[in-house]
Order: structure tokens, then C-alpha cells, then sequence
């Protein structure tokens, strides 16, 4: 008699960080099931919880820490891998003994790499490296460089794996991984490597796919987006890509993150927000607009600059969506630099901001820099620009009241809350100026009962709260997408 099947071992995923971090746990838990692992939500009762970390800022990976710590009380086996694994490699071994840590380069192995700690054979740690050095230094040789069979490993770009762990009408898709830019304060380009472009015809093929298992609205993702094409010897490669992306059918909305505003030509500009189909929406990677200070953080422009660059976005579409992110206590910071910064945001009129204070990072330029204030001055200086922040976004929903925004619905709060009113609902989205993670949300009150999520409808704003907009409905306008293909991938 043939004995049964062994069950399948079971594995939960956890994400920590940014979107490109989600892309890059939807690629290794295709991975994980193409080599037969079950994928379960829950780390009780998993046999392994792999653990995608983040190592951007200190904040980040004290948090990614606590994850790993969280997820040994599961009574699974921890595998640690993402960025601060990367980073860190055998030093965070050492000082967690709980887990085993893996680098990028064990990706493509990733369910042999599990294979054995669940066996319980041991696995050395890798020592961390540059990987900007793992490629050319011209970006217009890497095209040939990755596709060799000793390429190094860059995660998320290998999509044919890839299995949706969210179930939301929103998906991000890589256009790009790595990064040249030096800022003085980032180490992201030593553990992600160089800039590299994914081919538009692999990227459209993915947007396809998603497009499939019921997602309308794509957010276009890497460390630096505006950087797309130049090592595929194309810098208008973006402009040209956005309307086929935006045409592919079912996906209602893309938009794009993560832009440099140094890098920003104007044809980008006049695409993003005149192209149907693409929210005019401005992820803009200001961090400061101290001219100064830019200088000493190795990056470009000013409060000036970055005002006229926002003023041209608003002639093409008034409505746009701005949001940017902000670092406090630079060393050599001082109050004028601050000032100026506040003069920024009042007159930017920006939708969101993030406001963080600044720390050392390792193999950073910016370790060494004179003029490093106190952390109680960096925390005072946060504070003072996330009150102006919040008052400031706050002051911008209101003036969108009587707007019309396009607003993708995703959750039907007359089931969840029991709002309702007389058979029309009352349905939880964003609109094209709100990021679906960090930007707000809009209420649309009278959805009709035979909405669903991923439709778009046709909104005015009535009231706000905070930076978060109420609208009613006006008119629906985009249906969703067919649903899911199935739900184990393609």
C-alpha cells in the first residue's frame, strides 16, 4: 500500500519597509510554492516565518529586529533576508542567534535554503560587500552584465515567480532596482547595488499579469524612477512606457513613486500629468530645500527650484497630488536651513509629508561630517516641522473641498461598519492625489449596492478630516478588473 503524501510544510511571510521590499516577498513566495511550501498568514503553527527586513534608518531596523524576535515566539523556524539582512549579513547572525540570515544571492534557492534549516543543517552566514561593485560602472554595459549567468542577484525582478500575498485592488510593480545617486546620507545603493532597468516589454507583461488577478491600479516602484532607461541607453524610456502601462486592459490608474526631483526633465513632467490614465500624482524626494544643506547632503536644488517645479505641475494639472519626505538635523543644519525649510512647505502647499530626524548610517559620508547636532535639538527640530506638517496637509484637504477627485474604491464600509443610506453605500478609497499606503483616504458616501472594490468613481469633496477627504458620489467610471485568475498564481 503506497503510504500517503507528506503534508506540505508550511511557511508565513512577513514584510517590513517599503513597497519595492512587498514586491520582493510576492517574488520569493512564488518561489517558496513553485518548490512546495504551502503559504500561511499566520506564524503559529508555521514550520518556517521568513522575515523581510528593512534597513533604511535606525527606526527601520529596530522594528525589523522586533519582528524577528516576534516571530521566534511562533515556535518556527526564523529566516531573516531583506535589506538589513543584506546589509548585515554575519554581523546579525551573531547578535541573533534565533535566525538564519540570508543574503539576495540566496533568492534564487530560496526553498533549498529553507530545506535546510528546517533539516537543521547548518548555513554560514554571508559577509556583506558593495554591490555596487558586482556590475559595470557604465550603466549602458549592465544591460549585457545582467542577463549573464554569473549576474548577481537582483530581487524583484524576477516576476514569472512572483504570487500576490495581498488581496487588494492596488499592486506595486519594479520598474527598476538599485542606485547611482551618492547622497551623503543614504546607504541604500551599497546593499541594493547599481541602477538597473527592467525591459519595458517584461515590465508591460507583468502589469498584464497583475492586471489578471484583479488589480486595477499599479504604483510604479524603485529607489529612483526618473533614473529608468539610461542603462538601456533611453532616457525618455519612461515617457514612453507610462501610456502603454496605462493602456493595458483592466488596470484602471497607475501612478509613480519614488521620483528624483534633480532627474525630473519636463517631458516626464508634462506625461505624468497629462496622460489618461495616469494619476498626476508627484512623489518627490525633496529631503530638504536648504540650498546649503542640499549641497552637504550631495544632492541638488532648492526651495526656488523646487517651487517652480511644482508651480509647472499645477499649470499642466491643477489638481496634482504632491508628496515628499523631509530630513531634520543634517549635520550642519542650522536655523536659517530650518527657516528656509518652512518656507517651503507653507508656500508648497504640499498633500503629505514625512518628517524624519536624521541618524548615522554606517558607510555613510555623512558619519563623518563636522557639525552633527544633539539628538534632543534633532528631536525638537522634528517635532517643530511635523506641528507645521500637520497643520499645513491639514489646511491643503480643505482646500479641495468642492474638488472632483477619481477615487479607487477599496473597502465597502457598509458591510465592515453598517453604514449605509437608502441602498447606497458608503465605500473607503483614495483618490489620485493619496498614495493607497501613506497618504490619506476619501470616503464616497451613495456607491451603489453593486459596487466593488477597484472601481473607480467620480467623487466631490464635501468635508475633511485631517488630511483625509469626504466626498459623494457624483458618477462611477471605470469598472473593476476581471476577478483573480486563480489563486495560486498564473
Amino acid at each position: 500500500m503506497t503510504p500517503p503524501p507528506s503534508p506540505a510544510r508550511t511557511v508565513a511571510v512577513v514584510t517590513l519597509g517599503c513597497a519595492r521590499n512587498e514586491v520582493d516577498s510576492e517574488e520569493l513566495a512564488g518561489r517558496l510554492a513553485a518548490d512546495g511550501y504551502r503559504l500561511v498568514e499566520d506564524a503559529e503553527g508555521a514550520d518556517a516565518v521568513l522575515v523581510n527586513t528593512c534597513g533604511f534608518i535606525e527606526s527601520a531596523k529596530k522594528d525589523s529586529v522586533d519582528a524577528i524576535l516576534a516571530a521566534t515566539d511562533s515556535g518556527a523556524e526564523v529566516v531573516a533576508v531583506g535589506c538589513m539582512a543584506e546589509r548585515y549579513g554575519s554581523e546579525l547572525a551573531g547578535a541573533l542567534p534565533e535566525a538564519t540570515v540570508l543574503g539576495f544571492d540566496d533568492y534564487s534557492a530560496i526553498g533549498d535554503r529553507l530545506d535546510d534549516v528546517l533539516a537543521g543543517r547548518p548555513l554560514v552566514p554571508h559577509t556583506p560587500r558593495d554591490r555596487r561593485t558586482l556590475l559595470p560602472i557604465s550603466p549602458v554595459e549592465r544591460t549585457a552584465a545582467v542577463v549573464r549567468d554569473d549576474a548577481p542577484a537582483i530581487p524583484g525582478h524576477g516576476w514569472l515567480q512572483r504570487k500576490r500575498l495581498a488581496s487588494g485592488p492596488s499592486a506595486a510593480l519594479k520598474l527598476a532596482s538599485g542606485c547611482d545617486r551618492r547622497c551623503a546620507f543614504c546607504a541604500i545603493p551599497a546593499f541594493r547595488g547599481a541602477f538597473v532597468s527592467r525591459p519595458p516589454a517584461e515590465v508591460l507583461e507583468e502589469a498584464r499579469w497583475l492586471a489578471g488577478q484583479g488589480v486595477t491600479e499599479l504604483v510604479l516602484v524603485s529607489e529612483n524612477n526618473t533614473s529608468y532607461g539610461k542603462d538601456l541607453g533611453d532616457l525618455r524610456a519612461l515617457e514612453k512606457l507610462l501610456p502603454q502601462v496605462a493602456a493595458v486592459e483592466g488596470i484602471a490608474r497607475i501612478r509613480v513613486a519614488y521620483l528624483q526631483p534633480a532627474e525630473l526633465r519636463p517631458g516626464l513632467v508634462e506625461v505624468i500629468a497629462g496622460t489618461d490614465g495616469v494619476a498626476p500624482y508627484f512623489d518627490l524626494s525633496f529631503q530638504h530645500s536648504s540650498p546649503t544643506l542640499l549641497r552637504r547632503m550631495r544632492r541638488f536644488g532648492g526651495t526656488e527650484d523646487f517651487l517652480r517645479l511644482i508651480e509647472r505641475a499645477r499649470e499642466l494639472a491643477p489638481t496634482a497630488g504632491f508628496r515628499t519626505n523631509v530630513i531634520l538635523g543634517f549635520p550642519g543644519e542650522t536655523e536659517d536651513d530650518v527657516a528656509e525649510l518652512e518656507r517651503f512647505l507653507v508656500e508648497g502647499r504640499l498633500d503629505a509629508v514625512g518628517v524624519f530626524g536624521y541618524s548615522d548610517e554606517e558607510g555613510t559620508e555623512a558619519v563623518g561630517l563636522p557639525g552633527k547636532l544633539d539628538q534632543h535639538e534633532i528631536d525638537a527640530r522634528v517635532r517643530r516641522i511635523t506641528d507645521l506638517v500637520e497643520e499645513l496637509t491639514a489646511q491643503r484637504a480643505e482646500d479641495r473641498i468642492g474638488e472632483r477627485v477619481e477615487v479607487l474604491l477599496t473597502e465597502d464600509l457598509s458591510v465592515t461598519e453598517g453604514h449605509a443610506d437608502g441602498g447606497r453605500g458608503v465605500w473607503l478609497g483614495h483618490a489620485a492625489h493619496q498614495d493607497p499606503d501613506a497618504d490619506g483616504t476619501t470616503t464616497v458616501a451613495g456607491v451603489p449596492a453593486d459596487a466593488v472594490a477597484g472601481q473607480i468613481v467620480l467623487a466631490e469633496v464635501v468635508d475633511t478630516e485631517g488630511i483625509d477627504l469626504v466626498a459623494d458620489l457624483v458618477a462611477a467610471l471605470v469598472p473593476a478588473a476581471a476577478p483573480a485568475l486563480a489563486e495560486a498564481g498564473r
